[in-house]
């Protein structure tokens, strides 16, 4: 009897040491992982910061290269470093990245139509006429542009967009729409959900798919075509006093792109957009062709000799521009966008670039 005991102890011993030895075993896998884990994330979080410093190195070369053209000359084009993407690559080139790479777009803002010209400011009421009349050629081009190619283009209502935008603006004004298809905040109250009219400028572009007529597809672009979100920036606010502020809406008509240049082109002209967006990029084996220093440039190109575009429409110069640094590391990519203000220091007399916005993706 006595051994039938002595040899159950040993079968519990036996089982008590496997359970342990099975906690120990669990426990130290578990312990792994947690350590495994705390160790991929600490390495997660030192590649996203390495990532953070790359995008932003890429920036500041671009603000550089923006401070060098200052420096060097007083209007702004297509045909500069900046807008090179060689050059761009050349001085990315000298900042040393052990691992990894970075590349940076630069892009005029005011290459673009100002949305928040399209109303007349101090007061903000009223139409910018001149504006108004550029909106309906941009928003006819892209229409005829897209005729039966693409549906969101073709069912586009251009005057019921333009009423709207200026609705959404318009200061004081929250009883009366604009024409016959304008929206105030009667109108977006019946949505869902509902909302009301700002009544003051935008200031993010993604508001315009919040504006009567403008789609999620129209803003964004398909089909392989652009959205109206190319071509329209929230950016150009001019101060006007001590207190005041307006949007003197001149787009730079050596950035702009074709659809844009077609609306500062007076009616029955648009033909020549092309012709303009060709003619600043011509060049030869020793560089480019034309000259673009002059507000009328324009002028020299074949037959638009005898045609005037509005000066309230254009400029040759612009201190606002858009900056996208993209930086990889292994499989991880990070992106800032940035938007800078190139001005002169109060106090150095030097130029800097000043970020109006800054984001990170």
């Amino acid at each position: 009897m006595p051994i039938k005991v002595l040899k159950n102890n040993r079968g519990i011993a036996l089982l008590v040491t496997l359970s342990v030895a099975t906690v120990m075993v669990v426990a130290s896998l578990e312990m792994n992982k947690k350590v495994r884990s705390a160790v991929f994330s600490a390495a997660a979080a030192r590649d996203r910061i390495t990532l953070m410093h790359m995008a932003s190195s890429g920036v500041d070369a671009a603000e550089a290269m923006l401070i060098k053209d200052k420096e060097d000359s007083d209007s702004d084009s297509l045909q500069e470093n900046w807008a090179n993407a060689d050059k761009r690559k050349e001085i990315l080139s000298e900042i040393p990245f052990e691992n990894g790479s970075v590349s940076v777009s630069i892009s005029d803002e005011l290459g673009k139509i100002q949305i928040n010209s399209l109303v007349q400011y101090p007061g903000g009421r009223q139409f910018n006429e001149s504006q108004k009349v550029m909106w309906e050629r941009f928003l006819n081009f892209l229409k005829l542009q897209n005729d039966g190619q693409n549906d969101v283009f073709e069912d586009m209502e251009p005057m019921t967009i333009i009423d709207s935008v200026k609705d959404w603006i318009d200061s004081g004004d929250d009883d009366a729409i604009t024409g016959l298809n304008g929206a105030e905040s009667e109108y977006y109250q019946d949505l869902d959900p509902p909302y009301s009219s700002k009544n003051a400028p935008f200031d993010n572009i993604k508001e315009l798919e919040l504006v009567r007529g403008v789609t999620p597809a129209l803003f964004q672009g398909t089909g392989g075509e652009r959205g109206l979100s190319r071509y329209i920036t929230v950016f150009g606010i001019i101060k006007s006093g001590d207190n005041s502020f307006t949007y003197d809406g001149k787009i730079n008509i050596n950035t702009a792109d074709l659809p844009t240049l077609a609306a500062i082109l007076p009616a029955g002209s648009e033909d020549f957009a092309q012709v303009l967006f060709d003619y600043r990029s011509e060049t030869s084996d020793s560089g480019y062709v034309h000259v673009l220093t002059s507000p009328k440039w324009y002028k020299s190109v074949p037959g638009m000799a005898d045609i005037t575009i509005d000066p309230n429409l254009i400029t040759i110069a612009s201190d606002i521009y858009h900056i996208e640094s993209t930086a990889t590391l292994m499989e991880m990519k990070m992106k800032i966008t940035a938007i800078i203000h190139r001005e002169k220091n109060d106090t150095t007399g030097k130029w800097i670039c000043r970020v109006l916005r800054w984001d990170v993706e």
